[in-house]
């Protein structure tokens, strides 16, 4: 009896073992994705740009007071979506 207990205890801690692994293996691929998904462009003192390289949308925002808007716009994509005819 005590042998099957100590069994069935190894077997539970094992598995909680693989399941713990697969859960982190997982998220580890997710950041990695996500990581490089933005990028930072600065054209001039006044404005700052950040461009999503997955959807192709970007969003500015000027810097200084009273020169503009100084929340977050976002703006249509430079990149074209709709196919091209050749």
């Amino acid at each position: 009896m005590s042998y099957s207990i100590i069994f069935l205890g190894l077997c539970i801690l094992v598995g909680s073992w693989f399941i713990l692994q697969s859960i982190q293996s997982n998220q580890f691929k997710t950041s990695q994705k996500e990581q490089f998904r933005y990028e930072l462009i600065s054209p001039n003192d006044s404005n700052i740009i950040i461009f999503d390289k997955q959807s192709g949308d970007y969003f500015s925002k000027y810097i200084e007071p009273n020169e503009g808007p100084t929340e977050w716009q976002k703006q249509k994509s430079p990149i074209s979506t709709s196919p091209k005819l050749i």
